[in-house]
């Protein structure tokens, strides 16, 4: 059984696109591997968010992912900021970086051209927190999308160069995992592009939504202006519309609108209208399930509790390791 590691950006409420792009496979995930899910609340300091903003975020993804099923009794699931080792590998890590490559990351250049009053060192550092988070655990399997296979890259740059410095091979170096042949890819109902809060949150389903809300969102997604000529392919706004239904409809629902727009007998209205339907039929149990756990304070505290000693088990031993490896010793 192989380790496998996952960050959890505490960036505010999860959508549809979050849950089948990365949840969905977290929740297979936890039953065929060692899994570290951890919320990232360390990396999310580098926006600095208001602390009550950073516990209200941190308290509503950690609810969501529980809701969603992510189980504490078979998964490790645990918060950044309980793990004080995280940090320390971070530090010795940080010893064994260099200026010129941290400032090549492509994640970093974004930054400085587009927030160039806020280029902290923490977002200069930011790929070499991340390689701390999954070598810690001794990790051989990283699930990443597209942007963080350069983070990813340079964690085993990391690793590779601690065990050539300190002559060793402690550190395994980690690996993309990605889950199934294909990543999901959700588009969201602007017409064009994938589902992100970043973009505009009316374009986003989110598993808090109630179901008025998302009823109207669906109701507002961009359309086309429809073909009176059979067989023609699906514009893109179509296409998302249907990709969307493949994924919280039945099958039979789908092949009626597929036959629909092949026939050019389609209404639009009535698509949307199915679809609003079938997205509050996926949703409403999962956010029945995260109102539960959001007001049970006293079942989070138990939780975290139990993901920090379970991380901490794993943790400390590689810490105490790596000390005894650069030559930290007691007298």
């Amino acid at each position: 059984m192989e380790t496998v590691v996952s960050g959890i950006r505490p960036t505010g409420k999860v959508h549809l696109g979050n849950y089948f792009g990365a949840v969905k496979n977290f929740l297979q995930m936890q039953h065929e591997h060692h899994c570290f899910f951890f919320i990232a609340d360390y990396h999310s300091l580098t926006t600095h968010p208001h602390p009550a903003d950073l516990h209200a975020s941190v308290k509503q993804v950690l609810s969501e992912y529980l809701a969603c099923g992510l189980d504490p009794n078979v998964c490790t699931l645990y918060l950044q900021s309980d793990l004080p080792e995280t940090a320390e590998l971070y530090m010795f890590l940080n010893m064994n970086a260099y200026m010129g490559e941290l400032e090549r990351v492509s994640s970093f250049k974004d930054k400085v051209r587009t927030q160039p009053d806020n280029v902290n060192a923490g977002l200069l550092t930011y790929p070499v927190l991340m390689a701390a988070d999954i070598i810690l655990h001794h990790a051989t399997k990283v699930p990443v999308g597209k942007d963080q296979e350069q983070h990813l890259e340079m964690a085993r740059t990391f690793a590779g160069r601690f065990n050539r410095i300190y002559e060793t091979e402690y550190f395994q170096e980690p690996h993309a995992f990605n889950y199934g042949k294909e990543l999901v890819k959700v588009p969201g109902l602007g017409g064009k592009g994938k589902m992100s809060k970043s973009e505009n949150e009316n374009l986003a389903i989110f598993l808090a939504d109630e179901d008025d809300a998302i009823h109207k969102k669906v109701m507002r997604a961009v359309t086309d202006t429809g073909s009176a000529e059979p067989n023609q392919p699906l514009s893109e706004p179509i296409q998302n519309l249907f990709d969307l239904m493949a994924l919280v409809s039945r099958e039979d629902t789908l092949n009626h609108f597929t036959d629909a727009h092949a026939n050019a007998t389609i209404r639009y209205g009535d698509l949307k209208k199915q679809l609003a339907e079938d997205m509050v039929t996926f949703v409403s149990p999962i956010r029945q399930k995260l109102q539960a756990i959001h007001k049970d304070n006293e079942l989070l505290a138990k939780i975290a509790k139990q993901g920090a000693e379970k991380a901490h088990d794993s943790a400390a031993k590689t810490i105490r390791e790596v000390r005894e490896i650069i030559g930290f010793r007691k007298f």
